[in-house]
Order: C-alpha cells, then structure tokens, then sequence
C-alpha cells in the first residue's frame, strides 16, 4: 500500500553522514538507493507491505580476517520520527545474532519464509526494542563479534553471522538499517566485508523516478530464475540488467498481492549480479517485499556489495571487413 510520508526521509539519509561508496558495509547499501529496510509488528496489516513480518540479514566477514567485528543498527525501536505509526505505537521488534554450525547452512535459514528451522545456529544475544527515546534515530550495537563464530562458508570465502529481526507484537512499521563495522562507537567498514538477504524487505525512496537496485547472485547451476515481489502497488517499473539483458521487463504487483516472472539465464551471467532495476512512478512511500529463486526454486542471495560489481551489458559487434 502507498502511503504519502516523506518528508522525513531526507533526515533519514542524511543521518547516516558520508559513506565511501565503494566499500561501505551500509545494509542497504547506497548504491542500492534504498530508504531503509521495514519489518512491521506481528498484527500488522499485510497490505502495508510486508507479508511475513520477518527479515533476515547475512553478514559476512572474509575467512583472514580475525579482527572484531560489530553489528550496529540504526533506530531499532518502533517510534518516533522514523518509524510508521499505524494508529498508535504498539510495537515490539525483536533482533536475534546467530553464528555457529549451521547459521547460514541450514536450509530453512536460506529460504524466503520464516518457517522450519530458520533460527539454526547458536544464538549469541537477543534483544527486543518497543518505543524507546533513547534508541530513537541512534545506533544500537552487537557486538564484539570474533569473526571465528560465525559459521564458514566456503562458497562465500568467510564466516557468516545470521540477524534476524521480528516483529513480536503491534501493527506499526519499524524502518531501521545496519552497518557491519570495526568499531563499537563508529560505522568504520570492514575490509572486504558484506551483507546478504534471501528475501528483502525495504521502503523505496518516495521520489518520483527514484531508481532502485537489487542485486541477486547467479551461480554457475542456475539456468532460470523467477522474481517475485508483493505489494509493488503498480507504482514502479522493473526491468532486469546484466552483462546479457538489456533492460527486460518483468511483472509488478499490485495492492497487497504477489506478482511473479520466470526469465531465462545464459552462462555468461553465472558468477556475477544481476541488477534489478525498479524505477518509482510517483512520490508515494511504498513497502514491498522481494525474492528470486532459480529453476529448483532455492531462493538465491541479494548482495548489499554486488558480487563482480553492479554489471553492464556487453554489446556483441558484428564486425565485418569490406572488401
């Protein structure tokens, strides 16, 4: 559901002060040009645009790093001038770290639904936020973290921390961010690291053809992938990118409702990001969320740091010699 609120989110952004564009552990990310990321309390109306009231966020730190490592949260309390009030703040959003043997192995962890066993791994802190003053526009921080609790992921060449944040009670909107850093006190990012979801939950910037990116990997298996998105409302457009795709339209959904589009992939796009363009139609503040999974239906990972860098399309030249 749009919703028009938007003055605050210049604020909002502005908040965060400078981040180097180039390696910054921001989630989301801005290169995504993303406002925040959203989990509404769990009596909240799924037409507001989030389906499952949970969101859970990978963050991985390279294998040679054996520094500490924080994970900082901005405005994770559900009030104040962040955050979406339905009729009267009534919301408590729980944030639970994982790390350990099975935080990010586990199937149920790496699917677009939180069912099954999706808090696997070994849970080192948990704390619940409702409306609070003192974490209202401010950071909150998990953390020191040695990176050797995670869990290892050969695939990703480092170890994994698995947060996921709930909505445990009420109906309002909580709109936060995180930031993976080498400080308790600081947004300091670290060499090499990043941040990756299987299903996002996020606000688009209410600007009127604001661009949004959203980069899901493409492993050397996958031959087609299936995008699919809820509660678009009809008010952007998407289009997929990548060193093979040009620009190929994909369906939007409408007013709390799915929509869904399956698209081929070429071997030349496997081991890179594909960038999923949504670009808004008007200046609505508007909750969705997004998922894409590939010919076996395996939810694939969108990157904050798009794996090979955002892609550009390779143009084939036809190159003929007169003679």
């Amino acid at each position: 559901m749009c919703r028009v609120r938007f003055l605050l989110f210049p604020l909002l952004l502005a908040s965060f002060g400078p981040l180097p564009a180039a390696h910054a552990q921001a989630v989301p990310n801005p290169g995504e040009n993303i406002a925040s990321l959203v989990t509404f309390g769990a009596q909240g109306d799924k037409s507001w645009g989030d389906d499952d009231h949970t969101q859970t966020f990978f963050f991985l730190i390279p294998q040679a790093n054996r520094q500490p490592v924080y994970i900082r949260v901005y405005d994770p309390d559900c009030g104040g001038q962040f955050d979406e009030a339905k009729f009267g703040w009534n919301t408590t959003t729980e944030f639970s770290l994982y790390g350990g043997p099975g935080a990010h192995s586990g199937p149920d962890a790496r699917g677009n639904q939180p069912t099954g066993n999706y808090r696997s791994g070994t849970l080192l802190k948990q704390k619940t936020f409702g409306q609070d003053a003192a974490y209202d526009g401010k950071w909150y921080t998990f953390g020191p973290l040695n990176p050797l609790e995670g869990e290892l992921v050969a695939e990703f060449q480092g170890h994994v921390f698995k947060l996921i944040a709930q909505g445990k009670t009420g109906d309002d909107g909580n709109l936060y961010r995180y930031f993976l850093s080498t400080s308790p006190t600081q947004n300091v990012p670290v060499e090499g690291g990043n941040a990756f979801t299987y299903e996002y939950a996020f606000r688009l910037l209410p600007q009127r053809k604001s661009r949004t990116h959203l980069y899901p990997f493409v492993n050397e298996h996958v031959v087609s992938i299936k995008q699919s998105n809820f509660d678009l409302d009809g008010d952007a457009t998407l289009k997929i990118f990548s060193v093979a795709k040009n620009g190929h339209d994909a369906a939007v959904s409408g007013d709390d409702a799915w929509a869904q589009s399956v698209h081929p992939i070429s071997p030349k796009e496997h081991g890179l990001s594909l960038d999923l363009q949504l670009t808004s139609i008007s200046k609505a503040s508007n909750d969705l969320v997004f998922y894409v999974t590939d010919q076996y239906d395996v939810a694939m990972p969108f990157f904050a740091i798009p794996l090979g860098g955002p892609p550009k399309y390779q143009y084939d030249v036809d190159v003929k010699i007169r003679r």
